[in-house]
């Protein structure tokens, strides 16, 4: 088993049918201010021309063929658990962070999230505040206003409530090694799950209060296609 790189993210994106956001996406990440990085694409079987977005993006900005993009069309649609963890397990990284194919972030989100955990060695994971948006000429971005903080995050989830965006989220690659990833024992929340598994682990969590993220609102959303669902 690789052992894992002090000081580089992984940043693990999962896409299904996301090509027409993929490019916003990438470059967000491609202007990040913290260099040593790597993004790890797990393309769930899409049926949409994602892959070809993807090569065609690396062949622009000049790093087609190498390391510094892995990309990993899956043989048969996996689901957001198997897809998101199979990114988890290929992160070289010292930390890991996760990204949404439809969202974008800021270019100082890496450098901050790093340098709170560096400065925060009892935390495990991080997350930032976000702004949503819907498409149009002009955008008005939304400032998100469920997230909590320091200690209120754990009482949060003690009453059942959840407070951490899962596109936000920074880790350290270690507590990976030792909880595991995602599961799918709750179809369409296993992001929540997941921030659980770390409270359920005694790991503490945060949230930065910064916007450091950008979260697209439309009509494929994944979390609006299960709550349509479940109404």
């Amino acid at each position: 088993m690789m052992e894992r790189e002090p000081g580089k993210v992984s940043v693990v994106i999962t896409n299904y049918n996301r090509g027409p956001y993929l490019i916003e996406c990438l470059d967000s990440l491609q202007r990040q201010t913290y260099i040593n990085k790597e993004i790890i694409i797990i393309d769930d079987a899409s049926t949409d021309r994602s892959v070809d977005v993807v090569q065609a993006w690396c062949e622009a900005n000049g790093i087609a063929g190498t390391d510094s993009v892995v990309v990993v069309r899956l043989p048969r649609n996996a689901g957001f658990s198997g897809a998101m963890t199979t990114g988890f397990f290929l992160a070289r990284g010292e930390y890991i962070a996760v990204q949404d194919a439809d969202d974008f972030s800021h270019p100082q989100r890496l450098e901050k999230q790093v340098a709170y955990l560096a400065n925060h060695p009892e935390m495990a994971l991080v997350g930032t505040n976000y702004a949503a948006f819907e498409e149009g000429e002009q955008r008005q971005y939304e400032p998100a206003k469920w997230l909590h903080y320091g200690d209120q995050i754990r009482k949060a989830y003690q009453n059942g409530g959840h407070c951490i965006c899962h596109g936000t989220i920074m880790f350290r690659g270690e507590a990976f090694d030792r909880i595991g990833g995602l599961s799918r024992r709750i179809v369409g929340a296993e992001d929540y799950e997941f921030i659980v598994k770390f409270l359920n682990n005694q790991q503490q969590i945060a949230n930065i209060p910064d916007i450091l993220y950008y979260y697209r609102l439309h009509t494929h959303q994944r979390s609006l296609a299960y709550y349509n669902k479940k109404e």
